[in-house]
């Protein structure tokens, strides 16, 4: 990945030490104490902000970690905090006390859809170090990929630290935050396209006649032996299809009728939906 220009800030700590605050414990926010855990974070380390007590208990008595409705009790003393509410409840975390008074040897990254970092640094007193983030929910079994883009006050010291915490849930990728809209529909967002694949093959077995259990088995195995093979290939994903469709074939026969039924125009339309959509939450701010 490229990495921008950064300047240097003399007075930043050298030892970083003290915890990873989470501002909501979603899917996202869970997704990231999970992932952080199996790579051998100590909850002690740990601590979230959540409104619901019931999710607050669950987050605590499943993970360990510290759990508070305040944000001011799980923000101070952190080296990072990160936002991860819905786009909607971004602006009211930011106009909590404790961020307006976080120093700037904290980072603060947001992990929610179509915020800017001009909406982060505005928001927040000036010179403080904040990061654009655009994960997906992988990460809750360290295989997540995670775009980052540093605001204009990150140092070399906060941009390494920030992304070896994401590298503990999965590969980090340093884009230029104009290309954020675009990561969210073809990462952010694209487990959601999986998850449908998946759902469509298994039910389209049983609409052959195979118990939903069998169909299951044989499509989620399928797709996960497949993505396997994309990863350790050198070959590119046309090449790899090309191996599996043998002339006038079976194969050839599906994927004449999938491009027939608009198959890949339908990936077009959803991405360009999709960047769209985080491009008009960005602009709403």
């Amino acid at each position: 990945w490229c990495r921008p220009n950064l300047r240097p800030r003399a007075d930043h700590r050298d030892s970083l030490m003290g915890h990873i605050a989470v501002i909501g414990g979603g899917k996202i926010g869970e997704a990231l104490v999970a992932g952080l855990l199996a790579a051998g974070r100590e909850p002690g380390r740990i601590r979230v902000v959540n409104r619901r007590p019931e999710r607050g208990n669950y987050l605590h008595r499943t993970y360990h970690v510290g759990v508070s409705d305040s944000i001011e009790e799980v923000v101070h003393g952190a080296d990072a905090v990160f936002i991860c509410t819905k786009p909607k409840d971004v602006t009211s975390v930011l106009a909590d006390p404790a961020l307006q008074d976080i120093g700037d040897d904290v980072a603060v990254v947001s992990m929610a859809a179509g915020i800017t970092i001009a909406t982060l640094e505005e928001a927040l007193s000036a010179g403080t170090s904040v990061f654009r983030a655009m994960p997906n929910t992988p990460m809750l079994i360290s295989k997540g990929v995670t775009a980052l883009a540093p605001g204009r006050f990150t140092t070399e010291q906060q941009l390494d630290y920030i992304t070896e915490i994401l590298e503990s849930v999965g590969i980090v990728v340093v884009v230029d935050e104009v290309d954020m809209d675009a990561v969210t529909a073809v990462a952010g967002s694209s487990p959601a396209y999986v998850f449908l694949l998946a759902e469509a093959l298994i039910d389209s077995g049983v609409s052959l006649g195979l118990s939903r259990e069998l169909a299951s088995t044989l499509a989620l195995a399928s797709i996960g032996g497949a993505a396997d093979l994309m990863e350790q290939s050198s070959s590119e994903p046309s090449v790899l299809r090309a191996n599996v469709s043998s002339p006038a074939g079976t194969t050839v026969a599906a994927v004449e009728s999938l491009e027939s039924s608009g198959f890949r125009a339908a990936f077009f339309k959803a991405t360009r939906a999709c960047a769209e959509r985080s491009a008009q939450i960005g602009r709403r701010g």
